[in-house]
């Protein structure tokens, strides 16, 4: 009879908390695939992201008492993920995020049900760092406007400028990658 080793991830919590490394290991490796992945949609190049990953996991684990289990252990941990990115870029100064003013409009936007998900990655990679910081925490994140400017040290007004500006510029350069398709053919 074969046995099954069920995973409980409340005890492996208490036992990471008392510093058991195989309980910290299972944790990583059950969390680290999609947490690289939020990671890389802040980070373009692939060994920066998995560094971020691992300073954001060296803060889950220090940050672990803190996790009151209320919510989803993935949502605390994704959003220390996000914040280690956001610290990262705010450090090298990568944000470069405009305070001008803008009328927000909620653009239309081609369907995406034909295009891949590795296309999607390439034009929200392609985006200026800011806009694609504010694109992702809004649109995959799903944090209001007030959170962003919150976050990011910016006013709310400049979040909505900079996703205007990414939704625009996504919408632009995705109908430019379907023509160069359709054109090739």
């Amino acid at each position: 009879m074969k046995t099954i080793k069920l995973y409980n991830e409340k005890l492996l919590i208490k036992k990471a908390i008392q510093n058991d490394r195989g309980a910290q290991e299972q944790l990583f490796v059950r969390h680290s695939p999609t947490m690289l992945g939020v990671c890389r949609q802040y980070v373009k190049d692939i060994q920066h992201a998995e560094d971020l990953l691992l300073s954001g996991f060296l803060k889950v684990f220090t940050k672990l008492a803190t996790f009151k289990h209320e919510g989803s252990f993935e949502g605390w941990i994704r959003r220390i993920m996000v914040n280690t990115c956001i610290s990262h870029l705010r450090k090298k100064n990568l944000l470069n995020l405009s305070d001008e003013d803008f009328v927000f409009n909620e653009a239309a936007t081609e369907s995406l049900e034909n295009t891949s998900v590795t296309d999607i990655q390439k034009l929200i990679d392609a985006l200026p760092e800011g806009y694609k910081i504010v694109f992702n925490l809004f649109a995959i994140e799903g944090f209001k406007h007030s959170e962003i400017a919150s976050n990011l040290g910016i006013s709310v007004s400049t979040s909505k400028t900079q996703l205007f500006r990414a939704r625009k510029l996504l919408q632009k350069n995705y109908i430019k990658m379907n023509t160069l398709e359709h054109g090739n053919k």
